[in-house]
């Protein structure tokens, strides 16, 4: 016959059992997760996650389109610029060549979207990415879903909130909070780029690349196009670089300028073919230094 437990000691355990239940794990804290502390375990959670979505999508390799979160799409631009009270002249002008643009990346993104489909092979290649948001970036997404293909959304959380456009699979609109670590995966996974006409971001993002590939660190041949000349001559006085010094004119190879949507379509699919489809050749991720 057993015997019963000393009530003293039954009392101890049920306190100890009671304790333990209210100790948390520390990947399990909210508290801890989003402290200062741990800053280094969300920046590793931001590279980490997006791999693994990737690797589960098969998605093998980007082409990034960069541009405005300000441009409307033709139709819709239009109704904005009448519904504008006092709009001048010159900015009902400028809106209207933005959803040129637009259109011009739609177009762009679907065609690469098409070709890219026509591949063989079991896993995505040559994917249309953008920063995920409105404007040249939903255009990018927009036409890649026209084409009956997937494309990725890096988005970025910002004070003013940039919601992710509804053109991207739920699966492939990521969200970051550090903008390093969505550059890096635009980069990272990037076989070539396409830069419509943008802002701030658009110039960080654009000229951060450009670095990367004039210093070589990055190892890899990436094929740069900059859509709408007449923009981007006005905004970067690149000869002044050189008659300065500090850039050399052959650092204007490292990019092109293309006005027409087609004549982009074949430089990009040319290059692209030559560089990471000759023989059939799988490669391997590409590499920053």
């Amino acid at each position: 016959m057993k015997k019963n437990k000393d009530p003293r000691r039954k009392k101890l355990e049920a306190q100890s059992k009671q304790s333990h239940s209210r100790i948390q794990k520390a990947y399990r804290n909210p508290e801890f997760l989003n402290s200062p502390d741990a800053r280094l375990i969300r920046m590793l959670a931001e590279y980490l996650e997006p791999e693994r979505r990737f690797r589960l999508n098969r998605i093998q390799d980007f082409i990034v389109f960069f541009g405005s979160a300000r441009a409307f799409p033709p139709m819709e631009g239009a109704k904005v610029v009448e519904e504008a009270p006092e709009i001048t002249p010159e900015a009902r002008y400028y809106s209207e060549r933005l959803s040129e643009y637009y259109d011009a990346g739609r177009r762009l993104a679907k065609k690469l979207t098409e070709w890219s489909l026509a591949l063989p092979g079991n896993r995505d290649r040559f994917v249309i990415c953008s920063g995920g948001g409105p404007g040249m970036m939903e255009a990018a997404n927009r036409g890649a879903k026209e084409a009956g293909g997937r494309s990725v959304g890096l988005n970025i959380s910002l004070p003013f909130e940039q919601e992710p456009n509804p053109y991207i699979p739920k699966d492939l609109s990521l969200e970051f909070h550090y903008f390093f670590m969505r550059k890096f995966w635009f980069v990272y996974l990037a076989r070539a780029m396409v830069i419509l006409p943008g802002g701030f971001g658009t110039l960080d993002e654009m000229l951060e690349v450009l670095t990367l590939v004039q210093t070589e660190k990055l190892k890899k041949s990436l094929p740069i196009v900059l859509i709408g000349r007449d923009y981007w001559e006005e905004i970067l006085n690149l000869k002044a670089l050189i008659k300065w010094g500090t850039i050399s004119e052959k650092d204007l190879n490292l990019f092109r300028f293309i006005d027409d949507v087609d004549e982009a379509f074949e430089f990009l699919t040319a290059e692209l073919g030559r560089l990471y489809l000759s023989k059939g050749e799988v490669h391997p991720p590409p590499q920053i230094q």
